[in-house]
């Protein structure tokens, strides 16, 4: 039987308008939000802001382009890991203090030190995890790679096309240390229609101060130093909570008894709490490589939650762009979002100039990754929101907010904490 051409013209044609379809759903809402939040109240005023010409540019274009030219990613090859009994330590201390401005410096041998580590001899002390319980006691897990002999062949794979990248960043005179670049580009999350649906109802709150983001029905990504300093827990850590946002009338008012538009939070005990053994470094000095945790709820939650992924080349994001949404400590109760373009990145990190504040840490770090079972854009974390640091290479300092990235080490650990088990955890 031979086929149709027609037919296969049509499923392609059906398959675009569905990509296309999406993109619009997406770049819609984005401008609702930036009218939201900074266009006049009344109802019959018009686009009128002076700037939205130049977001819409900004936003149709990368779309345009990215529905043109699909990305040719390259598989990327998981560990499977193999867990070792857990072994018990005595309970914390809950010594530390929380620390929510994080800020580190780097030269050179820091930033090449993912290439220069990421061999099979460090592997189990990178896989390595411990496990906080809300009794306070402890445990510590090593892991092995089951299959290292395909492993170490796509490790140098993983990490060259972003090591290659030539710096576009002038050098700074003036160390002045900086978090917002040039004009506030944040917009503040505001109406139940935005903060309850998806992706913004994915951020939730960390009773330590900082924002986590959630990735399953019981697990929420954050910033290990929301958790842990380095050399012990912080004093929040004894009774680790995760707030979510809902709305006044949820609780049994009617928003029409509401006098104010101001949200509540609804907070959930923590059950346990998963550092990796990386960022638990002693003595010495802590690394952003490794600033990730995953806490489980002692209870599910029914919101939509965020799919992971390891990170790709920021060339092979949609507009080369990454996104994430926090609670940022100088706008209080608010839900802020901001967006910006990938500046750098290394084999573990992200650098990049989106405007945040302290608060901000631990917010998932997405962009819209092409799936291709799915043959579309899907919005996907591939790391995590950590500070500030400055690099300082051939001579020049620049000055980045950081994000920790998804490697595909990372992502086998973290999926491995979500799941359990080795049979689940896959790209998707």
């Amino acid at each position: 039987m031979t086929k149709d051409p027609v037919r296969g013209f049509q499923d392609k044609a059906w398959a675009l308008r569905s990509r296309l379809f999406s993109e619009l759903q997406s770049l819609h809402l984005r401008v609702k939000v930036f009218c939201s939040t900074t266009m006049s109240p009344h109802p019959n005023s018009g686009l009128t802001h002076p700037s939205t010409s130049v977001l819409l540019l900004s936003l149709l274009l990368p779309l345009s382009l990215s529905s043109r030219a699909l990305p040719h990613q390259h598989p990327v090859h998981l560990p499977s890991l193999v867990p070792h009994v857990p072994l018990p330590l005595s309970r914390s201390r809950f010594s530390a203090e929380t620390q929510l401005d994080f800020t580190t410096h780097c030269n050179a041998s820091c930033y090449h030190k993912g290439e220069q580590e990421s061999r099979l001899e460090h592997l189990s002390e990178h896989l390595a995890f411990e496990t906080l319980y809300a009794d306070g006691s402890r445990t510590l897990t090593t892991m092995d790679v089951e299959d290292e002999d395909d492993y170490e062949g796509t490790i140098s794979a993983a990490i060259q096309p972003s090591l290659m990248r030539r710096r576009r960043v002038t050098s700074r005179h003036r160390r002045q240390k900086r978090q917002i670049y040039g004009a506030d580009g944040r917009f503040n999350i505001r109406g139940d229609h935005f903060l309850l649906d998806y992706p913004f109802s994915t951020a939730v709150r960390i009773s330590t101060g900082c924002t986590g983001v959630l990735v399953s029905q019981r697990h929420v990504l954050t910033a290990a130093h929301c958790v842990h300093d380095g050399k012990d827990y912080v004093k929040g850590a004894r009774k680790l909570r995760v707030g979510f946002l809902t709305p006044p009338y949820i609780n049994g008012t009617k928003p029409s008894q509401t006098p104010t538009k101001k949200h509540l939070v609804r907070w959930v005990r923590v059950k346990s709490t998963r550092v990796p053994k990386g960022w638990i470094q002693g003595p010495q000095e802590v690394s952003m490589d490794f600033d990730y945790a995953l806490l489980e709820l002692r209870w599910p939650h029914r919101r939509p939650f965020m799919r992971l992924s390891v990170a790709p080349s920021s060339d092979d994001l949609a507009g080369k762009r990454i996104h994430f949404s926090g609670f940022d400590s100088d706008r209080p109760g608010e839900l802020v979002y901001r967006f910006c373009p990938v500046e750098d990145e290394s084999n573990d990190l992200i650098y990049q100039h989106c405007d945040a504040r302290p608060g901000a840490s631990g917010s998932g770090v997405y962009g819209r990754v092409w799936d291709t079972a799915l043959e579309r854009w899907e919005r996907k974390v591939i790391g995590i929101f950590s500070g500030h640091q400055w690099l300082e290479i051939d001579g020049e300092n620049r000055d980045y907010n950081v994000a920790v990235r998804f490697t595909p080490l990372k992502f086998a650990q973290i999926c491995y904490w979500v799941h359990g088990n080795r049979v689940d955890c896959s790209q998707d």
